[in-house]
């Protein structure tokens, strides 16, 4: 894991803004009552290592996700971080390169099946619709690659609610690209963290709900911010 610039250096508070632009889309990590959201960024990072790892075949290249229907989402059951989208079933688009010596439909829809795959098992996402687009025929299979991951902005465990939540297996290390690592509000606890590329991110914001809601006072309702998955080529 990479540590990020600490943000009591001249630039820290440069390097603060770029961690939170660089975030992405706050998107819904489970269901409407599960309480989780992870960042676009963390998302396209695992699917972009789990299509590398898979060898040679079609390369992925931008992604965007977003709500697939913004209108049809239902209102989260729990306090969402700022700017979070709704808990809506979720919608893939990416580009693709690939050969011509597969037919492209079928090279599409393999792509396909990996982006599901590692949605559903290495994360917990709720994906709908998986929309792709063939920007560029190759002449040769290139081989894929597993990027490095990015740099984490770790944060100590601090207080009954952050030391429940580092001590939840799963969890690499707390960070505080919003704000704190457990930011404590009139009528909820959210806790933002990075999970390990060994564990489904959505059983980890889970028990991490759990943990902090059973260690803090009153038993108030936690909701979690998963804005990494540190080593997410790992295999789960």
């Amino acid at each position: 894991m990479t540590t990020a610039d600490s943000p009591h250096s001249s630039d820290g508070w440069t390097a603060a803004v770029r961690q939170r632009i660089g975030l992405g889309r706050l998107l819904p990590l489970g269901g409407p009552a599960d309480g989780a959201w992870i960042s676009e960024r963390a998302v396209v990072s695992v699917l972009r290592c789990s299509v590398g790892a898979t060898g040679p075949g079609p390369v992925l290249g931008d992604v965007r996700i977003a709500v697939a229907d913004p209108d049809a989402a239902p209102d989260p059951l729990l306090p969402p971080p700022p700017s979070a989208l709704s808990p809506g079933p979720l919608r893939i688009e990416a580009t693709m390169s690939a050969t011509a010596d597969r037919p492209l439909p079928a090279a599409a829809a393999a792509l396909r099946t990996a982006l599901l795959t590692a949605a559903a098992q290495r994360l917990g996402l709720v994906v709908a619709e998986v929309d792709l687009q063939v920007t560029e025929l190759l002449d040769t299979v290139p081989d894929r690659t597993v990027p490095e991951p990015a740099a984490v902005r770790g944060a100590e465990a601090e207080g009954v609610a952050g030391t429940a939540a580092a001590a939840v297996p799963g969890v690499a290390t707390l960070t505080r690209v919003m704000g704190s690592a457990v930011h404590t509000g009139a009528d909820h606890v959210r806790v933002e963290l990075a999970t390990d590329g060994e564990h489904r991110a959505l059983d980890v914001a889970l028990a991490v709900r759990t943990a902090v809601a059973d260690a803090v006072e009153g038993h108030p309702p936690v909701t979690v911010l998963v804005t990494a998955v540190v080593d997410a080529g790992l295999s789960p």
